[in-house]
């Protein structure tokens, strides 16, 4: 009978893990998501100052790589 105690210790112990690990997992989930919305924050941000470089190529009516500025 001793060894259905024990097996059942075995199996408490491996749920609490299963269940620490399902936690640990749902926190790294929260954190890569989060992450990915700075990037696409960040890639908006880029976006707006490729935007206004654009802009401002066009307003001049040349590029900065024909005024020789960039590179």
């Amino acid at each position: 009978m001793l060894w259905v105690w024990i097996f059942l210790a075995i199996a408490l112990v491996g749920l609490a893990m299963l269940v620490g690990y399902a936690v640990w997992l749902a926190h790294l989930t929260a954190d890569v998501l989060s992450e990915v919305g700075v990037l696409a924050d960040r890639a908006g941000q880029l976006g707006d100052l490729l935007g206004q470089i654009g802009e401002d190529a066009r307003l001049s009516g040349s590029s900065p790589l024909d005024r020789g500025q960039v590179g």
